[in-house]
């Protein structure tokens, strides 16, 4: 009699302590609010640009932003993809989106080629001034593009490259060689000694090292620096603007002449169905490589 009451007060205290920890404490309740708020605050917009681009023009002018269409049409996808203008041009978006695709190749190739070299130094090859080197590249990573602009743009122009792709890319990779030179630096710096040390005594080559032992380790951290270079290098439009010439700016710029460029009734319907042929691709590759992106940054990517 006396083992079932204690088992039964056992069994009381079990509960109880379940019903303290299920309890949901203000604090919580205070961060879920906020962060269904700033849900809210992106998602609402979106859901209009989204609704909007499947109305048609009838249904637009009667202001009733929120509800869904009566009529679903794909006609505004299909003309701005293919027939919208910008400026005197009506080819649509779909030339920015080939040229963007031009710009991005090279300036993945250049940006990650360089910063994971240099990185790659930074942390495993003791140079004397490698800390110094270090501390300018961290102040580098924090000055606004306006500020260098000019400097940038003569230096293009004495390369002969400028109002080319190759001006964009490599603008890219100039201003983005800081930032991901301190995320190789830090991904690569706790890598064990012992294994650059032995393979020095191997070949001790520096490139061979790189290529045969660093490189193929460093799966994570490319498919963070490809989601990071990819988003920002697609979604950028002033270095489009500033170093692209006629027929060589990005789907961006493209968007922007759409937009502001207009012949009579305003198509708010094909204006948002461009946005969002334009905004696709980067949502694309994030989606599709977000799992691997959470592991590289675990693995060290952004470690002190």
């Amino acid at each position: 009699m006396t083992a079932t009451i204690e088992a039964t007060a056992f069994a009381a205290d079990r509960v109880k302590v379940k019903r303290r920890r299920r309890r949901i404490r203000g604090s919580s309740i205070a961060i879920l609010v906020f962060l269904t708020m700033c849900a809210a605050f992106v998602s609402v917009p979106l859901y209009v640009v989204i609704m909007t681009s499947f109305k048609t023009m009838d249904q637009i002018a009667q202001g009733q932003i929120f509800s869904l269409p009566t009529e679903w049409t794909l006609e505004p996808w299909r003309y701005a993809w293919s027939q919208t203008c910008a400026g005197m041009t009506c080819n649509g978006v779909s030339a920015g989106f080939w040229t963007s695709l031009k710009i991005l190749f090279p300036s993945l190739l250049l940006s990650i080629g360089v910063s994971s070299v240099t990185g790659y130094a930074l942390a495993l090859w003791k140079i004397n001034w490698a800390g110094t080197f270090l501390f300018i590249l961290f102040l580098c990573a924090f000055v606004p593009f306006q500020i260098i602009m000019i400097p940038l743009v003569v230096l293009v122009s004495s390369l002969g490259i400028f109002g080319t792709i190759w001006a964009v890319a490599v603008v890219h990779a100039i201003l983005s060689m800081p930032l991901l030179t301190l995320i190789f630096r830090n991904f690569y710096k706790d890598i064990p000694d012992e294994i650059i040390k032995a393979a020095i005594m191997d070949c001790g080559s520096f490139w061979k090292i790189f290529l045969e032992i660093i490189l193929p380790m460093s799966a994570n951290i490319m498919i963070v620096v490809l989601i990071l270079m990819i988003t920002s290098v697609w979604n950028d439009y002033l270095i489009g603007l500033t170093f692209g010439g006629v027929g060589t700016q990005p789907m961006t710029v493209i968007l922007a002449n759409t937009v502001i460029t207009s012949f009579g009734e305003v198509r708010y319907n094909v204006n948002m169905a461009a946005a969002l042929l334009t905004a696709i691709p980067p949502l694309v590759v994030y989606f599709g490589l977000g799992k691997f992106f959470v592991e590289g940054i675990t693995a060290g990517a952004i470690k002190g």
